[in-house]
């Protein structure tokens, strides 16, 4: 096992975290959404395209960044993952507090396209809070300081991009039809339910190995 990039087990409960994340609505999600339907599936895809490669832009700064961190300082990477687990418990006590509410977030942010798909797509990533959160909060607990940072980065990358492209498809490609039911005070109760209670659960698989 020490010869692995990643812990299996680890690596398991990334891609757990990342499945709600990819999933959960936010920014480029609801970006998905109406660049799907006001442009089509031809543009839906370049707008996952773009989103995608504003990741990769992340996480080369990060492998330029974390990896130093954790090198030079290790105790202040232990701090760094007890607050990443905080911010995943976060926002699963808030996703189960928005079950409860049954009116849309008045809120939500307001989506304007520009001239093309793909920039509008990667604008919209490199600018995405909910990134800035995942690469500063998320990401860092789960990297290892005993094994070499590229090869886990590349590994967590991979997993990250594989499940946006799946998640930011089938909102695009769902467009309109997927737009009603989110506005659904049912199914938003329910979807934030079951993503609430996997967060809380995934905060607590990340304490447990600190």
């Amino acid at each position: 096992m020490s010869g692995l990039p990643v812990d299996p087990r680890l690596y398991l409960t990334f891609l757990g975290v990342m499945a709600v994340m990819a999933w959960t609505p936010g920014p480029a999600n609801l970006f998905s959404v109406a660049n799907g339907v006001q442009r089509g599936p031809a543009a839906a895809m370049a707008g996952v395209i773009g989103m995608n490669a504003a990741t990769l832009v992340w996480f080369a700064a990060a492998a330029l960044g974390l990896g130093a961190l954790v090198i030079a300082f290790p105790e202040v990477f232990r701090l760094i993952s007890i607050g990443g687990a905080l911010y995943v418990a976060w926002l699963g006590v808030n996703a189960l507090r928005g079950a409860f509410r049954t009116a849309a977030d008045p809120h939500a942010p307001m989506i304007r396209l520009g001239r093309s798909a793909l920039v509008d797509g990667f604008m919209v990533q490199i600018a995405n809070p909910k990134a800035v959160l995942f690469f500063t909060a998320v990401l860092p607990p789960f990297l290892d300081v005993d094994r070499p940072a590229a090869a886990q980065l590349a590994l967590f990358a991979v997993a990250t991009i594989g499940m946006d492209v799946l998640s930011m498809s089938a909102y695009g490609l769902g467009g309109a039809a997927l737009a009603r039911r989110m506005s659904e005070p049912r199914f938003q109760r329910g979807f934030a339910l079951v993503t609430g209670g996997l967060l809380l659960a995934a905060s607590v698989l990340i304490v447990s190995r600190l």
